[in-house]
């Protein structure tokens, strides 16, 4: 059997996990069935554990998230096609890659160099069209907003006022908050520019999210 129908048969199972776990958009699941995780690995000896449902450390000592966290993350954006999304916090790329597989615009930003050049690369050699920024997180970006869903990959002290108003009334952010080794996951509404819906679902385990760029 090849190494790719293997992977393949691979993230079958996972998917079929995730949906047991609760993940139930058709457009998540057949874009976690397709887009090749093992791929955002930077230690290819790891690679055969990519359909895990586990989080591996990748370079400047960030991870690539948990595919259940990932999936969790993403049905709670209850993302529309072509919708335009802001990432905060690129990482490995994997979860600007399922974006992407489900038709939105997106936007990503990263902070640490390496890993922001590094993950460019990869994402442009696998032909994944997603604009990729190297900047400050708790800032956004201001010249492409405001966003229909934002959604932060790693653990936020607190909700950043820029990123809520770079966020459309009506649009969805999703976010681990909290700065303990464990934090609360939390979908927000925009209701309008001075109303929030806040909903929690469970506790989770981030790497912390920090300013400026490395």
């Amino acid at each position: 059997m090849s190494s790719e129908i293997l992977f393949q048969a691979k993230r079958n199972e996972l998917v079929t996990l995730l949906q047991k776990k609760g993940i139930y958009d058709a457009a998540l699941l057949k874009a976690l069935a397709t887009v090749p995780r093992h791929l955002f690995f930077t230690d290819s000896s790891l690679q055969q554990f990519a359909y895990e449902d586990k989080a591996y450390p990748i370079d400047a000592k960030q991870t690539i998230s948990q595919p259940y966290t990932v999936a969790l993350q993403t049905q709670l954006l209850e993302l529309k096609p072509a919708e335009k999304v802001l990432e905060i916090g690129t990482g490995s790329g994997y979860q600007a890659a399922i974006l992407r597989a489900m038709g939105a615009r997106v936007h990503t930003i990263e902070r640490q160099k390496k890993l922001f050049f590094k993950t460019k690369d990869l994402l442009q050699s696998l032909g994944i069209s997603v604009d990729t920024l190297l900047g400050d997180g708790f800032k956004g970006f201001q010249p492409f907003a405001p966003y229909d869903k934002i959604i932060i990959t790693a653990a936020a002290p607190y909700i950043p006022r820029t990123l809520l108003d770079q966020l459309k009334v009506g649009g969805i952010m999703v976010a681990p908050l909290g700065e303990d080794k464990t934090q609360v996951l939390m979908q927000i509404k925009k209701l309008s520019e001075t109303e929030f819906e806040q909903r929690d679902f469970g506790l989770c385990s981030f790497v912390p999210m920090l300013s400026g760029i490395e």
